[in-house]
């Protein structure tokens, strides 16, 4: 399990004195505050559900799964248990807090989720918190004073706050993780090495090449022509639409660094925008093979020599 940096959560100062039990050391007040609340968590949560927009939400809020909507709603439930916590144990709220968020912030479900509705629903549950205060503060009137509720307010206010940018640091760390393993993936695909015979392979490009790209072209198409032992490699252009001073600059250096390899360049399908680009640079491709075509490429230099 990934482990979050723990953060310190700065709670709101107030005395906690006043609601010790005698001299057994007991926060009587702040029990009867959490039992309150915890006997409130699952109602808390049907209501949350039942609350949600689900014809605008999007993510893993709109689920009709049975699975899916009962492992969202113990997440839920579980939140409050942990929140409620903050009152009596902080050390405990923290832990457990911890587990919590790496365990939402990594789930599949709500990284498909977007980060707007998530958000929306941790200020729901804040309000939903704030309303038992209300509740609890006016059922016991003559216990509690106009400074207690407020503190209690801040400290949920507060605390729901970091916990907030607590969890989306996480969420965006597993969401850029996901993203750079997209990007891979697709630049992987979008740039393999297909072998057509066992000595020949071809390289077809497709769509436009930055240098982000270019340099994982490069180094892509030295590893692959090296670990299927090439002695040729057409490289097709055709379905490149776009292309700058660099990367024609770097393509021509792959040309060259595959003929270090031992490995023959024949270039097919090389746009008018490409040459223009290529006679300016002045780059030469006197020595590589050059053909309109991949089809013109393989039926008239067939063994890519």
């Amino acid at each position: 399990m990934p482990m979050l940096t723990v953060r310190k959560i700065e709670f709101p100062k107030y005395d906690q004195t006043k609601y010790l039990d005698g001299g057994r050391g007991k926060l009587t007040k702040y029990q009867q505050l959490y039992d309150f609340l915890i006997c409130k968590a699952t109602e808390l949560t049907e209501e949350w559900y039942e609350g949600l927009d689900k014809a605008s939400s999007g993510g893993v809020y709109t689920t009709n799964d049975p699975k899916e909507l009962t492992f969202l709603k113990n997440q839920n439930n579980k939140f409050h248990h942990i929140f409620f916590s903050v009152f009596i144990a902080e050390e405990k709220f923290l832990k457990e807090l911890e587990d919590w968020i790496v365990m939402v912030a990594s789930d599949q479900k709500h990284l498909e989720t977007s980060s707007t509705l998530i958000l929306g629903e941790f200020y729901r549950t804040r309000n939903q918190y704030l309303k038992l205060i209300e509740e609890f503060g006016a059922s016991h009137e003559n216990q509690y004073s106009p400074e207690d509720k407020e503190a209690w307010e801040k400290l949920i206010i507060d605390t729901m706050d970091q916990v907030t940018v607590w969890f989306f640091d996480e969420y965006d760390r597993h969401a850029m993780k996901k993203l750079n393993a997209h990007r891979e993936l697709i630049k992987k695909l979008s740039s393999p090495v297909i072998t057509i015979t066992k000595n020949i392979g071809l390289l077809p490009l497709i769509g436009d090449i930055d240098s982000e790209r270019a340099n994982f072209i490069l180094e892509n198409a030295l590893r692959q022509s090296n670990e299927k032992r090439l002695e040729s490699l057409y490289i097709d252009l055709s379905g490149v639409v776009t292309i700058d001073t660099m990367v024609a600059q770097q393509i021509f250096q792959m040309s060259e660094a595959l003929t270090l390899l031992g490995v023959k360049t024949i270039l097919c399908g090389i746009r008018p925008e490409i040459a223009q680009t290529a006679i300016h640079l002045g780059l030469s491709f006197e020595n590589i093979p050059t053909y309109s075509t991949l089809e013109n490429a393989l039926s008239l230099n067939p063994n890519g020599v």
